[in-house]
C-alpha cells in the first residue's frame, strides 16, 4: 500500500487530490521562476531540461514548417505513473501546471499513456494576442 493510499484511508480520497494539486501549483511556481522571461522557445527548452532533471526522458519538438509558432512537448515515460494508477486526475494537473507556466500559449495533452499511448504528448502554440 502506498503512502497515498493510506493517506486516503486517513483523511479522504477528495483531500488527496486536493493535495495532489496544490503539489502541482507549487511545481507550476517553481518551473516558472527557473524559466525566466527567455522567449518561447529558450522557455520551452528549459523546461524539457527540467522534466529530464525530474526523471522525465523528455523532447522537444518544432513542427515544420518552420514559421509555425507550436511545438511539441513529449514524455516517453512517467516518472508518477504508479500515483496516476490509482489518481488519474493527476494528469489533469499535469496539463494545468504546464498552461500555468506558460500562460502565453494554448496548451493541449495529445498523447497520453494512461489511454494506452506508449507516451504522453503536450501541443504548445502561442497564443495569438485577443485570445
Amino acid at each position: 500500500m502506498s503512502f497515498l493510499d493510506t493517506l486516503a484511508e486517513t483523511v479522504g480520497k477528495e483531500q488527496v487530490s486536493l493535495v495532489l494539486e496544490k503539489q502541482w501549483q507549487r511545481k507550476a511556481a517553481e518551473y516558472r521562476d527557473r524559466l525566466g522571461k527567455g522567449n518561447l522557445q529558450q522557455r520551452i527548452a528549459k523546461l524539457v531540461q527540467l522534466r529530464q532533471e525530474e526523471g522525465y526522458m523528455a523532447e522537444l519538438h518544432q513542427p515544420s514548417p518552420p514559421q509555425n509558432q507550436g511545438f511539441v512537448l513529449v514524455e516517453h515515460n512517467c516518472a508518477i505513473s504508479d500515483v496516476a494508477e490509482s489518481y488519474p486526475s493527476i494528469c489533469g494537473h499535469e496539463l494545468e501546471m504546464f498552461a500555468a507556466v506558460l500562460p502565453d500559449c494554448i496548451v493541449q495533452r495529445t498523447q497520453w499513456i494512461n489511454d494506452g499511448e506508449h507516451r504522453c504528448g503536450y501541443s504548445i502554440e502561442k497564443r495569438e494576442l485577443g485570445n
